[in-house]
């Protein structure tokens, strides 16, 4: 089921080193809960509204215009048609919210624009009628029951469509910008360098976007000339305070910091804490990537940003991973039940008593769980179980314990695991909690890994880093992986993991 099995750093590489502060793990004893700070539930609901305001509000402006769309077409094209305009809208309104909501027309921008989103709105209005006149035309050949869909009918649809949702985004953005002028929410500014300080300023001076900035974030804020009267309040280890006193629930956060590991790992907690985060890069070339404004595209007085998506674990999908894990843990269990019997008889014959190995692994916010692997030799106490790097060429190892862990069916017990929710199919490798405390202080983002359930295969393992590789490359995929988490992410690891146990390489 995985590729991967005990890590080992590459050789040569260091396991120790200076101690960073505020690093997550590192601040608590290897083993401990992970303890990062959630947001209160009143405040976490608040929040939550006031997110939803806008896009709940663009929904129903974009359901209003092709309801009322369908009845002008109707009325002007063939005033004898009495049908309500809902039954047109029908057939079309449920793929177009969809598309919009996959464009990202329904999130929430700094600069709003209606000409900017203009396109995006025409090209998904033309696929969604397409596809309406398409099914329904496979069905009756008609329009449902609002007369015949006819070149005329759809570009009077479409056109009026257009103009009263463009005229409805226009109302809607005027009165949001009126509400952001008169009731500016606090915002903290991570980064006290020449970006963080001049986007402060542009926050102060421009009302539209609702941010009034109290502070700067900064562990080790550079000297510079003081153009701006907002004081510097810490790093890190004040954010909690801070988002709590002024009731944060937006953070800017501005490349060119004097620390920029720790402005990194701050916006990280930011996110955790619920805020809403900007990211406004250093290089103005980050606004000509390819991405259309509504999706990605952004910017703040001409600043280019970037919003902050939520944690992996926050957004709608990651429900159905669950599901997904229990489903195919369950499933694999139970086809796999002969072969299951083989590799324990296997065991028993070739180790003696006790089929399973059971070993402590650091899993989802450091919590330390058991980890159950078929036996393939036996360690000669506790300790060298806990410490020992690597038992892959180990001359006690037999040929029953060979085979098992070249084929990985030593793994196979840790379906149990996933079934049990310690573990998912896919995530971060676990770790013993004695590696996990020695790469923690070694390198700086390997605690970020635990911010979701380790898995039994994962980006870094598919992509080679397994056995004796670089334990900071395997960091820096396990937080790709995080951050960029998808469903289907999930289903092309567990793809290239079973091509590759067609080529097992015994690491």
């Amino acid at each position: 089921m995985t590729i991967d099995h005990d890590s080992v750093p590459r050789s040569g590489r260091p396991l120790a080193g200076p101690r960073r502060p505020g690093t997550g793990l590192l601040d608590r004893p290897a083993g401990a809960a992970q303890t990062w700070a959630v947001p209160p539930p009143h405040r976490h609901r608040r929040a939550v509204r006031s997110r939803l305001a806008l896009p709940l509000a663009l929904v129903q402006v974009d359901a209003i215009a092709l309801c009322a769309a369908t009845g002008v077409a109707n009325r002007v094209l063939d005033p004898a048609v009495r049908v309500a305009p809902l039954l047109g809208a029908a057939a079309v309104l449920p793929l177009l919210l969809a598309l919009n909501l996959a464009g990202g027309l329904y999130r929430t921008r700094l600069t709003l624009s209606v000409l900017d989103e203009l396109p995006a709105l025409a090209v998904r209005a033309v696929v969604a009628t397409a596809f309406a006149v398409t099914l329904t035309g496979c069905l009756d050949g008609r329009w449902p029951d609002c007369g015949p869909a006819t070149p005329a009918r759809l570009t009077a649809l479409l056109g009026a469509q257009l103009l009263i949702a463009a005229l409805g985004r226009g109302v809607l953005y005027h009165l949001v910008r009126r509400i952001r002028r008169s009731r500016p929410t606090p915002v903290l500014v991570l980064g006290a360098g020449r970006l963080g300080r001049r986007v402060a300023a542009a926050l102060r001076e421009r009302g539209e976007y609702g941010m009034r900035p109290v502070g700067f974030l900064d562990a080790d804020p550079p000297l510079l000339a003081g153009d701006i009267d907002l004081p510097v309040l810490g790093g890190r280890e004040v954010l909690e305070r801070e988002i709590r006193r002024h009731r944060i629930q937006h953070v800017v956060a501005t490349a060119g910091a004097a620390d920029e590991d720790e402005t990194a790992a701050t916006l990280r907690d930011a996110v955790r804490l619920g805020c809403q985060v900007w990211l406004v890069p250093a290089l103005r070339e980050y606004g000509s990537l390819p991405a259309t404004p509504p999706a990605g595209g952004d910017h703040l007085w001409g600043f280019p940003c970037l919003q902050v998506g939520h944690p992996a674990m926050r957004r709608p999908g990651w429900a159905a991973k669950r599901t997904l894990d229990v489903t195919a843990a369950a499933l694999g269990l139970l086809l796999l039940a002969p072969v299951l019997v083989l590799c324990a008889l296997a065991v028993r014959f070739d180790t003696g008593p006790g089929v399973l190995f059971r070993q402590q692994r650091t899993g989802l916010d450091g919590r330390v769980f058991t980890v159950l692997k078929f036996r393939t030799l036996r360690p000669s106490n506790e300790h060298e179980s806990a410490t020992r790097w690597n038992i892959s060429q180990d001359h006690r190892m037999g040929a029953v314990g060979k085979l098992l862990r070249r084929s990985s069916l030593d793994e196979l017990p840790q379906l149990w695991n996933v079934l049990r929710g310690d573990m998912s199919l896919v995530g971060p490798r676990p770790e013993r909690p004695y590696f996990v405390m020695r790469f923690s202080q070694a390198y700086p983002e390997y605690a970020d890994r635990h911010r979701v359930p380790v898995g039994l295969t994962g980006l870094a393992q598919v992509n080679g880093l397994r056995g004796d590789t670089s334990i900071e490359d395997r960091a820096r995929f396990d937080n790709r992986y995080i951050e960029s988490w998808s469903l289907w992410q999930d289903v092309k690891i567990l793809c290239r993991t079973a091509a590759l146990m067609l080529h097992p390489d015994g690491s």
